[in-house]
């Protein structure tokens, strides 16, 4: 324990770099995430033809060791944050699409029937019934994400990234529980601030009356 007291008050600053390097490669590649999967998980559930195709495409992609990915990207990126961000990218999409394309997919037909009957263009379908009432669900997949993405941020390192996934391959590397704790703490703060911050954006984005009948289900 005082050696892990020791390592937090001399390398401080440090610790604070490495978490900053952790929060920007994660956040960059959820961000990546949403503009990408929900827009793709929209066009899927009207071209329901390659819908089927794509989602297993993405589930053969999910059973990819996260190492593989990363080293696979290699040669073709070099090393770094770009091949990081976007091995991280790719592992996003899944539950942000799942979600959404679920979430659109669910929404009661006799509801956009009427949108239809009001007059509603497609978009407008989209936008003032089908994806207010899908959110909930929308928002479930991007939470999931982000908290997966910072967990797996740690394996950034692996390819001379950064961020705090460096302290846990040290400690390894040296023995040193310390280094590993150093990491792996923050980590884990990181991801239980991430799930309440989303989960307060889900609350504002979320039409009230459907936060009602959440909360009384």
């Amino acid at each position: 324990m005082d050696s892990f007291i020791q390592f937090f008050s001399e390398n401080g600053t440090e610790l604070l770099e490495k978490t900053w390097e952790h929060i920007y490669i994660s956040l960059i590649a959820i961000g990546l995430g949403v503009i990408v999967a929900v827009p793709l998980g929209i066009l899927l559930t009207r071209v329901q033809k390659i819908a089927n195709f794509v989602m297993g495409l993405l589930n053969i992609l999910q059973t990819v060791p996260s190492f593989a990915i990363l080293a696979l990207f290699i040669p073709l990126l070099g090393v770094g944050l770009i091949p990081a961000i976007v091995a991280l990218f790719l592992y996003s999409l899944m539950p942000i699409l799942r979600n959404t394309y679920i979430g659109l997919r669910d929404v009661k037909r006799d509801l956009i029937e009427a949108g239809k009957g009001m007059g509603m263009t497609e978009w407008e379908r989209i936008r003032l019934v089908e994806l207010p009432l899908a959110i909930p669900v929308i928002m479930a997949g991007i939470r999931l994400a982000a908290v997966f993405l910072i967990g797996w941020a740690t394996l950034a390192s692996y390819i001379g990234a950064g961020g705090l996934g460096d302290y846990i391959f040290s400690g390894m590397n040296l023995y040193k529980p310390e280094y590993i704790l150093a990491g792996a703490i923050p980590v884990t703060i990181l991801a239980l601030i991430t799930d309440l911050l989303l989960g307060k954006v889900e609350n504002w984005v979320t039409p009230k009356g459907i936060r009602r009948t959440k909360a009384h289900a």
